[in-house]
């Protein structure tokens, strides 16, 4: 079986995508991690839709019971305060989010269609809201995406066409897999770069829609 990333390498290759000062909305899981992986030298911003602007990373088990703080992201995490940093209500928040003030938003996702629609909501059997996810791929500027590349049982996550619950239509811009890099561009999805061991042959395979593979397409460098 060939080496997938684990979800810390996907959240790194992400952070990787953000710029010093950029406001960029984490969401639920691997997206969170980014905030624990942030480059050397990059200083965004964080911003979170239950009501804070310029937190850091997730606090260890030990600064928890240091610091007995209760700053919580939009994963439940409990977070660093930073200086500077702001809270305030979920009025204030979504009216940033609505206002198009968010630079990045990285979202995890359950389908993505080659036409950049997102469905990473709720996934068919399931119960669940959609939370913030719908105001912030129609609000900000730059979506990324990070997930596994197929199902447990091997299906596609990347479609031509979503038939789970669309969250957006064409909004994503970029999708981070265990096994892959992709842009969505208007002639088509476009393979960047592939995980070590990989192929573009080998990302097609798993892939529904045809892919198209950059010419400068490379492994990825972390």
């Amino acid at each position: 079986m060939k080496p997938r990333l684990d979800e810390m390498t996907i959240a790194l290759r992400a952070a990787r995508e953000f710029t010093d000062g950029a406001v960029v909305n984490l969401g639920f899981g691997i997206p969170a991690l980014c905030a624990q992986v942030v480059p050397t030298g990059i200083e965004p911003v964080f911003h979170t839709e239950n009501g804070a602007l310029g937190f850091g990373p997730a606090l260890t088990e030990e600064q928890r019971d240091q610091w007995n703080f209760y700053l919580v992201n939009a994963s439940g995490q409990f977070v660093l305060a930073q200086p500077g940093m702001s809270v305030f209500d979920h009025a204030l928040s979504f009216g940033m989010i609505r206002g198009g003030h968010i630079d990045i938003a990285v979202l995890g996702g359950l389908q993505v269609s080659e036409q950049g629609d997102l469905a990473n909501w709720r996934a068919p059997g399931r119960s669940g809201g959609m939370g913030g996810a719908m105001d912030l791929a129609a609000g900000a500027a730059r979506i990324i995406v990070t997930m596994e590349h197929v199902t447990r049982d091997n299906k596609f996550k990347v479609v031509r066409e979503c038939t789970y619950p669309l969250t957006a239509r064409r909004c994503v811009d970029l999708i981070i897999t265990d096994i892959a890099v992709i842009e969505v561009t208007p002639p088509g999805l476009v393979l960047t770069e592939y995980a070590p061991g990989w192929t573009p042959a080998d990302i097609q395979e798993l892939t529904e829609p045809t892919l198209l593979v950059s010419p400068s397409v490379r492994v990825i460098e972390l």
